[in-house]
């Protein structure tokens, strides 16, 4: 069974999707993109802020979960300026600073994303207590 979950740190959707789903253990999010949670705007700055808002926004979404960075399993980043990579991964790296086995990754370019973001994540993550921390 697919249930979704909401995570008051993510911002609300604007169209039908669900930010978060669980199916049994695992938890997917939807694309995250640097949406202010309190301003509902996308931050100002480009990948660098943006990433630092989406990573701050999950890791609230995490919390409310109760996730570990450890449950992650892999991430796709899609960039709409692949030239701007390093300043993602700065951030990416701050995010991960201490933990021993980061999740897989996979990172492209693409042409353009929603409301002219710079960059959007997606995560999925593997909790084998996930479905009674949330009682789904």
């Amino acid at each position: 069974m697919v249930k979704a979950i909401d995570a008051a740190s993510l911002p609300k959707p604007k169209f039908l999707y669900s930010p978060m789903v669980v199916a049994g253990p695992f938890l997917k999010t939807a694309g995250l993109v640097g949406i202010d949670i309190t301003t509902g705007k996308l931050v100002a700055g480009g990948v660098g802020p943006e990433s630092k808002c989406i990573l701050r926004n999950l890791r609230e979404a995490m919390s409310e979960c109760g996730l570990q960075l450890h449950d992650m399993v892999s991430a796709n980043i899609y960039l709409s300026d692949f030239q701007q990579f390093p300043s993602f991964n700065q951030e990416w790296e701050d995010f991960f600073a201490g933990i021993d086995t980061p999740p897989a990754r996979t990172s492209v370019g693409v042409q353009c994303l929603p409301i002219d973001a710079s960059i959007e994540m997606d995560f999925l993550f593997y909790a084998s207590d996930l479905n009674a921390h949330l009682e789904v």
